[in-house]
């Protein structure tokens, strides 16, 4: 391997010198914005036509549809990756606050608002369970303990040995992050519905309720914070505006240049050959993709990424979704931003796809309609949305999507039909699906999980997939299965996390 990098190359300095980031969703962007900025010539490689990784756009008979993910809780972290490249992001995407934040809906018609004004949400709470207002507002205390320890001191943080944990543990024991986050939502407030509507976040990260690290609590607090936001043209269009940056900032975008292979030697990593044979020279090499894909094929040839591989098949990993993109006639003014549908059981369901593996007859739904926000993405008098289940990843069960899809999705779209979008199915233009098996064929998933690892206490922070490999020099992880985890602000974290180290090694060289 080192000789045929070496003839390819001839291993110029100036080229091997360099930072490789393979993936171009948000961990990776941001990651290589960072590197970028700080002077380190950097290359991001994207196997697919378009960069955004889980963040891909499709376009389709006029409509545009983001595929994920769509909740913007964070939008400082954006901002910052604008200042770090000495630039402004109002000057490339604008955002728009949304309220309410989601619009929660149960199957026996029950409906609550939840926004992000106090007042307004505890007035929400006191028409809906008046002896929980109380109780709301010690979570509220709580959650925002939470996001103090869990997310201000240590979401940026790469935690590298064990002691790093031990450091953390007091803190985080003390506010019980070993409880899960239902747990703990149901010590504070008594009605089912609302401890239902302050728990499900964790679903919008890969993990369960009733047994995601109670650390995650902190998902309220940060809404609180910051609010809920939609990018101006779409997820899509922020995905660009990063994209439009790193190259800004002289970064190298390449697309259509799938990985084949990082290749090693005896001093660490040496680069990557793409699978049509080139090979590209680089000192480091960061991974935004899937990390079972990245140790168990990608170094397929290093003996130390074949034990890690092994151990991270046998971790728990997140569900998968099935999603419905669908453009419709008409508008649907009664929908909000981002709808939640709750189906008639709750733990249950969740035990069904995250424990037995069972593809369940009922189903929780999250509805996206951006044209509710930003008309542009639907033609004149349509709109676009989105609607997912979450369900059981491919290593549970074994169960035929190319038969179970459309099924499933007749049954969504009824249940939609008669829940929220009157005369859905006659007004349908187009559709289009994506399943299980997609998130493995198309972003290398393990079992297609759709937000890699699960986050339980022992699946975080040092027991997650490090930020900097320990044996393999020069190997680096940015995104979903390393630390601090999934969605915007996780993958976004973690790159800020990744970059220190990096930058740190590139100091040393």
């Amino acid at each position: 391997m080192n000789a045929n990098i070496e003839n390819r190359t001839g291993n110029s300095s100036q080229e091997a010198a360099r930072a490789v980031v393979i993936g171009s969703g948000f961990g990776g962007l941001a990651l290589a914005i960072r590197l970028q900025a700080a002077g380190v010539p950097t290359v991001v490689l994207e196997a697919r036509d378009k960069p955004g990784g889980r963040a891909y756009v499709f376009e389709q008979e006029g409509f545009t549809f983001d595929a994920g993910p769509t909740v913007l809780t964070a939008p400082a972290v954006i901002d910052e990756l604008f200042t770090a490249g000495g630039k402004s992001r109002a000057d490339y995407i604008e955002f728009q606050e949304i309220s309410p934040f989601y619009r929660l809906l149960w199957h026996d018609g029950t409906r609550f608002d939840y926004v992000g004004e106090e007042r307004e949400l505890e007035a929400a709470i006191a028409a809906f369970s008046p002896d929980d207002v109380e109780g709301y507002r010690r979570f509220r205390d709580y959650s925002r303990a939470v996001f103090v320890e869990g997310y201000e001191k240590l979401a940026h943080v790469p935690f590298l040995d064990i002691w790093s944990m031990v450091r953390a543990a007091p803190n985080l024991a003390k506010l019980q992050s070993f409880r899960s986050v239902y747990s703990m939502v149901a010590r504070f407030i008594k009605d089912e519905k609302l401890r239902q509507a302050f728990s499900y976040h964790t679903l919008l990260v890969g993990g369960n309720p009733f047994a995601t690290s109670a650390i995650y609590a902190l998902i309220h607090a940060l809404e609180l914070k910051w609010g809920v936001h939609f990018p101006k043209g779409g997820t899509g269009k922020l995905v660009g505006a990063l994209a439009r940056l790193f190259k800004d900032l002289g970064g190298e975008l390449r697309l259509n240049a799938a990985v084949d292979e990082i290749v090693t030697g005896p001093s660490g990593v040496m680069g990557v050959r793409l699978k049509d044979g080139e090979q590209v020279p680089a000192r480091y090499v960061a991974s935004n993709a899937d990390v079972v894909h990245t140790y168990k094929d990608l170094l397929r040839g290093n003996a130390p990424a074949r034990v890690a591989a092994r151990r991270l098949q046998r971790s728990d990993h997140s569900m998968s979704l099935f999603l419905i993109y669908f453009g419709v006639r008409g508008d649907y003014k009664n929908l909000a931003h981002h709808t939640i549908l709750f189906g008639p059981r709750y733990r249950e369901l969740l035990k069904d796809i995250f424990d037995r593996g069972v593809l369940a007859d009922d189903f929780s739904l999250y509805l996206h309609s951006p044209s509710s926000t930003d008309a542009s993405l639907a033609p004149e008098g349509h709109s676009t949305h989105y609607v997912l289940a979450p369900v059981p990843h491919l290593g549970h069960g074994n169960v035929d999507w190319e038969v179970a899809g459309p099924l499933l999705r007749d049954r969504m779209l009824a249940s939609l039909e008669e829940r929220c979008m009157p005369n859905l199915r006659s007004n349908i233009v187009t559709t289009r699906l994506f399943a299980p098996p997609d998130f493995e064929r198309y972003l290398n998933a393990w079992h297609g999980s759709a937000f890699s690892l699960q986050p339980t206490l022992t699946q975080s922070a040092w027991f997650r997939v490090h930020n900097r490999d320990r044996k393999i020099p020069g190997l680096y992880f940015v995104g979903a299965g390393t630390h601090p985890g999934a969605g915007i602000p996780g993958v976004v974290n973690s790159a800020k996390a990744t970059a220190g180290l990096m930058l740190d090694d590139w100091s040393e060289r």
